[in-house]
């Protein structure tokens, strides 16, 4: 892993989180290196709580991903250059029950020293482990309109992942 990237203290990621989430979108991945799955996110948070560094991600539960992050105490999020978007498209639009997203070309695997998957192609990847989790409540709902987001009623669950390590990906 030290091959490719530097640990970088949270502090010192300069990018704009509005951008890297909602705009360039990030690859959530759990699991272990003999079976995982990732999918592609544009919804999230990353900030201090309970004076940790972290983030959060949402995650609708028929997701197979779903259910890599409910069984696994850690996950990664990645974010990749513009390059890259093909492959963060086909993890958000197709299943890892309908393709083995372990072998899509053009991204290669790689562990984390808390053993989760990451990817060698990813620029900024944020190594988590769960700390929080809770399902969203549409009873809480302030603004109704938010309730259109939802016509299946697939509420999401969202995790709160204290990042025990950020990787930036080292330049020539």
């Amino acid at each position: 892993m030290e091959e490719l990237f530097l640990p970088i203290q949270t502090e010192d990621i300069s990018d704009n989180v509005f951008k890297l989430i909602g705009k360039d979108w990030m690859l959530i991945t759990a699991g272990q290196k003999d079976a995982y799955n990732m999918m592609t996110a544009s919804w999230g948070a990353a900030g201090v709580l309970w004076r940790k560094p972290v983030i959060f991600t949402f995650i609708r539960p028929q997701r197979y991903t779903y259910e890599f992050v409910e069984k696994n105490a850690h996950f990664t999020v990645s974010f990749f250059e513009e390059k890259y978007r093909e492959i963060l498209n086909i993890c958000g639009t197709t299943s890892g029950r309908d393709l083995n997203k372990m072998n899509i070309e053009g991204l290669n695997a790689l562990q984390t020293p808390s053993e989760s998957i990451a990817f060698q192609e990813a620029r900024l990847i944020l190594e988590c482990r769960k700390i929080y989790f809770d399902d969203i409540d549409p009873a809480f709902f302030q603004a109704f309109d938010i309730e259109k987001v939802y016509p299946a009623k697939d509420y999401h669950r969202f995790y709160v992942g204290e990042i025990i390590q950020a990787w930036q990906k080292k330049t020539d």
